[in-house]
């Protein structure tokens, strides 16, 4: 037996050990569903956002469904846990992994009723070794983790054909923070009387502006700034410096800055590699392509494209550029703003994302502009703008002119006006328009999924 098999061995059998308690954690809401019967499911989202957790989550919930069923199943028994991030497994390959399969058997006697996979894609050719669990497994599910949707959906698409199930887990929505913090979920934000509502107002606040990572919850500004800068760094060397081979880390940092601090703002590869230019710094244009394109893959950024039919016009126009978490942009802002506006923008596409909804944004022939063009699972539509205060009247007009403008475009769209709180909302809206503040929207949202 190699040394590295001996290590492998001695490592799973740590994590397989039956007294290794399961990490505290705050339930997730995940729209959609979760399994799906003979296929992986690949969680994936930005690193540190809690996906590792959410798997120990499916763990607990089977165990506890299980334990009901059959009056005692161990979690350690039925559903193994294996993180591919520990440091003594680097440079393991996937001929090796089948010697998890042996310790697992060895460790126990009962068959696994689930797998769970953390980060797998540290190991390359990882696709295959879970290709022939699915054929062998029989009525036992896998779930694996990733950092990286390009990887993942690589390594999916060319060995795994159609048996994998993506699920999305971003950082803490409003509703997951508030859960976090011990806090009832309101069945009506607007029901409320106004001692209590202003609790979850300021709370509302308080997660635009420390964001929604975990770990980052309820920190002082300082260390939350710290933690939130690692994350950052964490992203550019690991999965993106080391995992594409990029040489160029002067024009991926600038480019880093430019798209956090600048949230919902409109990016142009060309208008931002000429700015580059102007500084001095040596990139190619399709250098800058790609180099966004490794950022969205890491989910550090999620882009959003004009509304059209004209692919070539979808192409041709800037995309607005958002980071995954609204605790990010202050990271980069040097205007000493509050930038709760853009904040809220972005707390809202995210929100998108996570209800599973594909997200454009709209431009008027008159050449005004919708913040977002959401599309529902259902094949419904709807058109939301996003202000932070609209409670002056040119304000609410001009906004109220874009949604019905597009509400032309569109007219079987639902159109909606999202403020920061009550006192943004305008006097009045237009017939057709739904005027409401962003938390008690956040607080509607759809369904999440039943895991088990």
């Amino acid at each position: 037996m190699s040394i590295q098999s001996s290590i492998l061995r001695q490592v799973v059998a740590e994590q397989l050990a039956p007294n290794r308690a399961p990490p505290a954690y705050t339930s997730r809401r995940v729209v959609g569903r979760v399994r799906f019967p003979g296929k992986a499911t690949v969680v994936t989202g930005m690193r540190r956002a809690g996906k590792t957790t959410f798997l120990h989550q499916l763990r607990a919930e089977h165990a506890a469904a299980a334990g009901g069923r059959d009056g005692g199943t161990r979690a350690d028994d039925t559903v193994p846990f294996i993180s591919f991030e520990d440091e003594r497994l680097v440079g393991l390959s996937a001929a090796q992994l089948d010697q998890v399969l042996d310790e697992q058997s060895r460790h126990s006697s009962v068959q696994p009723a689930m797998w769970c996979f953390d980060e797998i894609q540290l190991v390359p050719g990882w696709e295959r070794f879970i290709r022939r669990l699915l054929d062998n497994c029989g009525e036992a599910e896998i779930f694996v983790t990733g950092s990286s949707a390009s990887l993942l959906s690589q390594e999916i698409a060319s060995a795994l054909r159609g048996r994998a199930w993506a699920v999305l887990i971003h950082p803490f929505a409003f509703d997951e923070a508030l859960r976090h913090q011990g806090m009832d979920l309101p069945d009506s934000l607007e029901a409320l009387l106004r001692p209590e509502r202003l609790g979850y107002e300021r709370a509302f606040m308080d997660w635009l502006t420390q964001g929604g990572f975990p770990e980052a919850q309820g920190l002082d500004a300082a260390s939350r700034r710290q933690l939130l800068l690692d994350y950052v760094d964490v992203a550019i060397l690991r999965d993106v410096v080391e995992r594409h081979s990029v040489s160029n880390i002067t024009a991926l940092r600038w480019l880093v800055r430019h798209m956090l601090a600048n949230a919902g703002g409109l990016f142009s590869v060309e208008k931002f590699h000429a700015a580059l230019k102007s500084q001095g710094i040596a990139v190619a244009r399709d250098s800058v392509h790609q180099l966004v394109g490794h950022l969205q893959d890491c989910f550090l950024v999620r882009l959003v494209w004009m509304e059209s039919k004209s692919e070539r016009q979808r192409m041709v126009n800037p995309r607005k550029a958002y980071p995954v978490d609204p605790g990010l942009i202050p990271l980069f802002d040097r205007t000493g703003r509050a930038n709760l506006g853009h904040a809220l923008e972005t707390a809202v596409m995210i929100e998108l994302e996570r209800r599973r909804s594909e997200v454009t944004y709209v431009r008027t022939p008159q050449g005004f502009e919708v913040d977002f063009l959401a599309r529902g699972a259902d094949g419904s539509r709807e058109l939301i703008q996003v202000c932070a205060d609209a409670s002056d009247p040119a304000t609410a007009e001009r906004e109220m002119r874009a949604l019905s403008e597009a509400g032309e475009q569109f007219p079987d769209a639902r159109m909606r006006l999202l403020t920061l709180d009550r006192d943004g909302l305008p006097a009045t809206a237009p017939a057709g328009v739904l005027a409401q503040e962003a938390a008690a929207w956040m607080l509607q949202h759809p369904a999440a999924a039943e895991p088990a």
